[in-house]
C-alpha cells in the first residue's frame, strides 16, 4: 500500500465512524486533521468521495474556519494571542521572540518539523495575559524569558 493510499484508507475509515453523514463534515475534518495534523488534499478528496459531497464544499468548509490547515504544520503549533489584553500586555514581542528562537516567520513551520508558529485573534484567556498555546496547553503570564525553557521542554517531548 503506497503512502497515498493509506491516506485515502485512513479517511475512508474517519468517514465511517461518523456513519457517512454529511451533517459531520466538521468533525470528519476535525478527526483527519488530528490523523494527519493537517487536511491533505487526497485525504479531502476521499472525504468527498465517501460522503458524497463536492470536494469545492469540503474546501470551502476547511478555510473558512481558521483551525483547519490545507498546509503541513509542526508536531506542535505555536498559536500567539494578538487580542486586545495580550497585545497591549506585550503579545507582540512574545511573537518577536518566537521567531527568532524558531526561525521562522509567522505561518511557517520550523525545518525539523516541530513548531508551527501562528498568530490568533483571542484565546478567550484575557485576564491571563499575554498567552501563547502550545499543543493545546495555555501558557499565561508569559514572558520573552520563558520562551527558550518552554520550547526545550517541547522538543524533550518529541
Amino acid at each position: 500500500m503506497t503512502k497515498m493510499s493509506g491516506v485515502a484508507a485512513k479517511t475512508k475509515e474517519i468517514v465511517k465512524k461518523h456513519g457517512r453523514d454529511k451533517s459531520e463534515l466538521i468533525a470528519v475534518l476535525q478527526d483527519i486533521q488530528d490523523t494527519f495534523n493537517y487536511l491533505p488534499k487526497k485525504a479531502l478528496d476521499a472525504a468527498a468521495k465517501a460522503l458524497d459531497i463536492p470536494v469545492t464544499r469540503i474546501y470551502e468548509v476547511a478555510t473558512f474556519y481558521n483551525s483547519f490547515s490545507l498546509r503541513p504544520r509542526g508536531k506542535h503549533l505555536v498559536e500567539v494571542c494578538a487580542g486586545t489584553a495580550c497585545h497591549v500586555q506585550g503579545a507582540m514581542n512574545l511573537m518577536d521572540k518566537l521567531k527568532r528562537d524558531l526561525d521562522v516567520e509567522c505561518g511557517e513551520t520550523t525545518a525539523d518539523k516541530e513548531f508551527t508558529l501562528e498568530e490568533v485573534r483571542c484565546l478567550g484567556c484575557c485576564s491571563l495575559a499575554p498567552v501563547v498555546r502550545i499543543g493545546g496547553n495555555i501558557h499565561p503570564y508569559l514572558t520573552q524569558d520563558e520562551i527558550p525553557k518552554i520550547l526545550r521542554n517541547y522538543r524533550k517531548q518529541g
